[in-house]
């Protein structure tokens, strides 16, 4: 098991998540994400605007997660 937290994923706080594989972990961060657009948390919709920034550059996005990915397999 890894743990990583929301920043560590690219969000706005320190809740942790913990799991056996990337693709677990990136679905909890995923919905955690959801959770607070759903409650409009400022810190999270600011790193969503981040993201969004990221997304429009072509292969930013790609290159990014595949970071996260390598950070989470180095744990």
């Amino acid at each position: 098991m890894k743990t990583m937290t929301c920043k560590q994923l690219g969000g706005g706080c320190d809740k942790l998540f913990t799991a056996k594989t990337f693709e677990e972990i990136a679905v909890m961060s995923k919905l955690h994400g959801k959770e607070m657009f759903d409650t409009q948390d400022e810190a999270h919709l600011k790193a969503m605007g981040e993201m969004g920034e990221l997304m429009k550059k072509e292969g930013a996005f790609q290159k990014w997660f595949e970071e996260k990915r390598a950070e989470f397999e180095a744990l």
